[in-house]
């Protein structure tokens, strides 16, 4: 998927600058797409020059002036395309696997420590994901806002976000189990171990 897609999708819900859009990449779409901010406002630059995105000046007092991103027809075109064409097969690169794939010849203490910082990571990005959730539903039950919100996808997108980190805090829990087992069993019998 190209950033492009994500930041197309991301317009739907109005024109934005690439402040707004950077803010809304780190609160929202960071779920399932990470980017930087330079890596927006290049992205932006090209769809503009494309015809996918239309860009305007607004002119601020004290402050440098601001340039607002919308859709545009043919963007809106892309991105009826993107979505009816079949998604590629996600692929994980991870490197916190790679170390636990070595951590029988490894530093276990190490590795032990890398995975309570993720299941950390995921715990806090559960948490915002949250707060996120409540946002959304402005008061609402989830019944009432699938039904009746004006845009469904930014609140499917956000499920998939919490059940990805969910998975994490529990996977992250059962490896620490094991290598902990693991740790004491290579004591008990002088091995050593991770």
């Amino acid at each position: 998927m190209a950033l492009r897609n994500a930041l197309l999708a991301t317009l739907l819900d109005g024109e934005a600058s690439g402040y707004d859009l950077a803010k809304t990449f780190d609160a929202s779409v960071a779920n399932f797409w990470m980017a930087t901010p330079q890596q927006l406002y290049r992205e932006l630059d090209r769809m503009a020059s494309e015809g996918l995105i239309e860009a305007r000046v607004v002119r601020q007092e004290c402050r440098p002036d601001k340039r607002l991103f919308a859709l545009t027809e043919a963007g809106r075109r892309a991105l009826y395309d993107f979505t009816a064409a079949p998604p590629r097969p996600t692929a994980i690169r991870d490197e916190l696997l790679v170390k636990l794939q070595a951590v029988d010849e490894g530093d276990g203490t190490a590795v032990r420590a890398a995975v309570e910082e993720r299941i950390e990571w995921a715990r806090a990005k559960l948490a915002r994901y949250e707060r996120l959730r409540l946002r959304l539903l402005d008061g609402r039950s989830e019944d009432e806002h699938l039904t009746r919100s004006e845009r469904v996808g930014p609140y499917l997108t956000l499920l998939g976000g919490i059940e990805f980190e969910e998975a994490a805090v529990r996977w992250g829990e059962q490896v620490l189990v094991i290598l902990q087992r693991r740790a004491k069993a290579d004591s008990s019998d002088g091995r050593g171990g991770t």
